[in-house]
């Protein structure tokens, strides 16, 4: 069974756009990678799933009904012989199925439990990366405002003082002006 949890694509290591440091977007799950096969990563994994996936489906439960009609019509109409009325042989076919059935399927709930606990973890994990990455920039965007607010208040400061300077000079402008028309 491949793993769509392993490849990497161009997509999983795009720069972010304020730091252009490339971000695996897939990072959390990458340790849990061995979980994706829930019966192992051989050939009997990949067999059991495939088997156990085979139930419940409509084309199991079609196929299984008819075959159990075709047996239990050859026998009861007495064209073979190999498994007569209370068909103790198809009762027997049917315990050997659960047999096998019940815990592969109960495998499968529990390595897909175990999948999903680890999905659930890794999504944890992300959402406190995600979280932790939007209270850095919201720090940052803080020290940016208190930064702007720095700024104007020092530009208002140095408006007045050209103001006061601007008045100064006017004064001592009509001043000297008197003074040169009066002499």
């Amino acid at each position: 069974m491949e793993s769509t949890v392993s490849t990497r694509t161009a997509a999983d290591s795009r720069p972010l756009p304020m730091t252009g440091q490339a971000v695996d977007h897939l990072r959390f799950h990458r340790p849990h990678v061995h979980l994706n096969s829930p019966f192992g990563p051989g050939w009997f994994g990949q067999k059991a799933e495939a088997f156990a996936r085979l139930f419940g489906t409509p084309r199991f439960l079609v196929a299984q009904t008819a075959i159990v009609g075709v047996w239990i019509a050859l026998n009861a109409t007495g064209t073979v012989h190999f498994d007569l009325y209370p068909f103790i042989l198809l009762n027997l076919a049917f315990s050997l199925q659960a047999a096998y059935a019940a815990p592969l399927i109960l495998l499968a709930q529990t390595r897909q439990a175990d999948r999903d606990k680890a999905q659930a973890d890794a999504d944890a994990l992300h959402r406190e990366d995600l979280a932790r990455a939007s209270l850095e920039r919201q720090t940052i965007a803080a020290e940016h405002a208190d930064r702007l607010r720095e700024m104007l208040e020092a530009n208002t400061r140095l408006t007045e003082q050209v103001r006061e300077m601007a008045s100064r000079i006017d004064a001592l402008t009509r001043e000297i002006h008197g003074k040169v028309v009066a002499a």
